[in-house]
């Protein structure tokens, strides 16, 4: 199996963020660029995965990786249901609606999600939210695919390890969105990168990569000096050209100066990192008992769309990370030519 420099020069790796951010423009801007390009594919049809695949590759050569969440499909009852869009009815009330539209399926099916990513066989295939079984790891490598896991601390880095995977993405507490806490309670996983990569990185023998508050140039040095062998980075990217966020979300985000992000289950039903606003504030004394993931998050979709649909931003999930102040607006291709000259600069002064 290739090592991580063989597939792509630069430690640089964009982070895959669900919902719509990731667009093949992104993920082919920063392959291009000699990092690793990313398309988020969690909340992707089969369909959908496989064009999008397509894009990438009418736009690059270069590798690139496709991230699905590990999950499977729930059934809740009509009681847990009920109880869910009940406790969301001082969110839709407030848009003027009489009920909340219940979706007609709760998430895209894993096994179907995964018999396109064979299909699709990009270079690098990642993983969060869960642990793979040993024979899905197999066939992807049998298809010539490199593995990547996702860990909030050390017990699910090694059980990365000792599945097989090639590498580890270990996420810190200040990371923007959900993480992929899958041993433990998702609020127990408190650990910085630094503290992260202190403590997982003497214990692996694959390689170990660093996300959370990594945004600039400075930042991806630290990881690598702690032992990363490449970062993730999401943040940064949300704010480029190429990402497809709302307009009013990216403007939001630009205009921090200050971190005022913090995390909540209340909008997915699993803890993801996000600007303060009044979605947040208006559940936070009911967060804890929404249903979890992604039922939650199905049935908050129609007020998202609805919030983007009337340009407010106060009911939509604005997810970043703690480094949100530093990222600046800028092309994918600039961003990775500013991180790529700062490494190159700090190299040549080390020499």
């Amino acid at each position: 199996m290739l090592t991580l420099r063989d597939l792509f020069p630069h430690p640089i790796i964009q982070g895959p963020m669900a919902g719509g951010a990731s667009t093949p423009a992104l993920v082919a801007a920063v392959s291009n660029a000699g990092g690793l390009g990313s398309l988020a594919c969690g909340m992707l049809s089969p369909e959908a995965m496989l064009d999008q695949a397509w894009q990438i590759r009418q736009a690059t050569d270069k590798p690139f990786a496709m991230n699905l969440f590990v999950q499977q499909t729930p059934s809740p009852s009509a009681e847990e249901v009920q109880h869910a869009c009940d406790l969301l009815q001082p969110v839709w009330s407030s848009l003027g609606w009489d009920q909340l539209p219940v979706p007609s399926k709760w998430c895209e099916n894993f096994d179907e999600q995964f018999e396109a990513l064979l299909s699709a066989a990009p270079a690098v295939a990642s993983f969060t939210f869960g642990i793979l079984k040993r024979e899905q790891l197999q066939r992807l490598h049998e298809a010539g695919m490199s593995v990547i896991g996702t860990a909030t601390h050390l017990a699910e880095a090694q059980a990365w390890q000792e599945l097989g995977a090639d590498a580890v993405c270990v996420s810190g507490i200040e990371a923007g969105g959900h993480r992929g806490t899958f041993i433990g309670r998702q609020e127990d996983a408190k650990l910085s990168t630094m503290e992260l990569l202190a403590q997982v990185v003497p214990q692996l023998r694959i390689p170990v990569i660093a996300a959370g508050n990594i945004v600039t140039g400075e930042d991806v040095t630290a990881a690598l000096a702690k032992g990363a062998q490449a970062v993730q980075m999401g943040t940064a990217f949300l704010v480029t050209h190429e990402s497809g966020i709302h307009p009013a979300y990216k403007e939001k985000l630009l205009a921090a100066t200050a971190d005022t992000t913090r995390q909540t289950r209340a909008i997915t039903g699993r803890f993801a990192r996000g600007l303060d606003n009044q979605f947040m504030q208006v559940m936070a004394t009911v967060a804890d008992q929404v249903p979890a993931y992604p039922v939650q998050n199905a049935l908050t979709a129609a007020i998202r769309a609805a919030a983007g649909k009337s340009n407010n931003p106060e009911w939509m999930s604005m997810w970043c990370g703690q480094g949100i102040a530093r990222a600046k607006a800028m092309s994918a291709t600039e961003l990775m030519r500013d991180l790529v000259k700062h490494l190159t600069l700090d190299k040549s002064l080390k020499n």
